[in-house]
């Protein structure tokens, strides 16, 4: 029998419309699906019968694995053991996205090892590392997760050929490879996603595409960015005493910090730029062993909101003037003491300062132990 198309319902219903299509990959059959970047074509891995279709298909028989498509980020997890900071980090920056990460990892302690054989693992791992992908398309979400079994996709073409961008092109060359062929539309994107290599928390590109050098790179950065009215006491004082937290909660030096992405960064609503921080606040990093003479006050610009990944604010009205800056960043936008604002001890006694720095550093803790938590889960 020839393919079958199969045509996606626009809104709800996949599961009734795309059950064929489900139950072909787990009886082993070969299914071409939509993404937003390409269509691909996929099989079980831990089906024998399916695979040795797809490497007939893509003339593929030098035994490498093809890449794992996941249904939902967190899915990862069942595939990667120990996932540095890093991974965890493009993992919940980037996914669901045009983002393929091959990632260096031990398969003996992934999840899926368990109870499954050496040639099952050798369908998704080869040397110590294994390719994955999660597409930003709800049918391939539906597709994926549905399945309940690993599926590995390349794109929908003989090799050599140019990817297909829709069902027509995916049939063109591919006219009866396939059990079903699902149609979702024409691919969004309509270009290969990025491959980056992950070892570790180092990543280099291994093949530009939908996502470009400059956007990968903000992916990587993880930047806290604190807010107050010169930037000369308060959040100087904070983005300092974070930076310290920060390091000492990973167990990571300045040095290894900034290698990894870590970007901590203050900045003033109404400041100067190039000011020193105050006698106050620094006396009170000192006091914490912290040296801050190197600091120049910079003022607040949208490029540095948009670069940041978490934005504290010292008080009500630094946050509403971010806001005024840039109307977007209330997702990501908080005030640094959700209990109490914290007041400008500027042209105050030392007592203000040590009163100030105090409800700083007892914010920082809580934040610190927020952000450090947030990069241990996939989502």
């Amino acid at each position: 029998m020839g393919t079958v198309t199969i045509a996606a319902p626009q809104t709800a219903g996949y599961e009734t419309a795309l059950g064929d299509a489900v139950r072909a990959w787990r009886d082993g059959g070969l299914v071409i699906f939509p993404t937003e970047t390409v269509y691909g074509i996929g099989a079980n891995a831990f089906d024998p019968r399916g695979m040795g279709r797809l490497r007939l298909v893509k003339g593929r028989n030098d035994g490498r694995p093809f890449t794992l498509h996941l249904g939902q980020p967190a899915d990862a997890a069942n595939y990667v053991g120990e996932p540095s900071a890093l991974l965890r980090r493009l993992v919940r920056r980037a996914w669901p996205g045009a983002l393929t990460l091959i990632v260096h990892t031990d398969p003996a302690q992934a999840p899926i090892a368990q109870g499954s054989s050496a040639e099952q693992l050798g369908e998704l791992y080869h040397d110590a590392t294994i390719g994955l992908r999660c597409p930003d398309h709800p049918v391939a979400e539906y597709l994926l997760s549905a399945a309940q079994v690993p599926i590995v996709a390349s794109s929908a073409n003989r090799a050599g050929g140019p990817p297909p961008r829709d069902v027509h092109e995916a049939l063109r060359d591919l006219p009866d490879a396939a059990d079903f062929v699902v149609d979702g539309g024409r691919a969004r994107l309509g270009s290969a996603s990025t491959i980056l290599e992950i070892s570790g928390n180092e990543w280099k590109m291994v093949r530009s595409g939908s996502l470009d050098q400059r956007t990968i790179e903000r992916m990587v950065e993880s930047q806290i960015l604190f807010v107050c009215t010169g930037n000369t006491c308060r959040s100087p004082m904070a983005a300092y005493m974070f930076r310290s937290a920060l390091g000492a909660a990973l167990r990571l030096t300045p040095q290894e910090m900034a290698r990894q992405g870590y970007r901590v960064a203050s900045a003033g609503i109404a400041a100067f730029a190039g000011a020193p921080i105050s006698r106050g606040a620094r006396e009170e990093l000192l006091a914490r062993g912290i040296d801050a003479g190197g600091h120049q006050s910079s003022a607040l610009t949208v490029e540095a909101l948009i670069r940041a990944e978490r934005v504290f604010a010292m008080t009500e009205e630094h946050r509403r003037a971010v806001l005024d800056l840039a109307p977007g960043m209330a997702h990501k936008l908080a005030l640094l003491d959700p209990a109490s604002p914290v007041r400008d001890p500027a042209g105050g006694t030392s007592e203000e300062y040590q009163r100030c720095a105090r409800q700083i550093e007892a914010a920082i803790r809580t934040r610190v132990e927020e952000f450090v938590n947030e990069d241990r889960h996939w989502q």
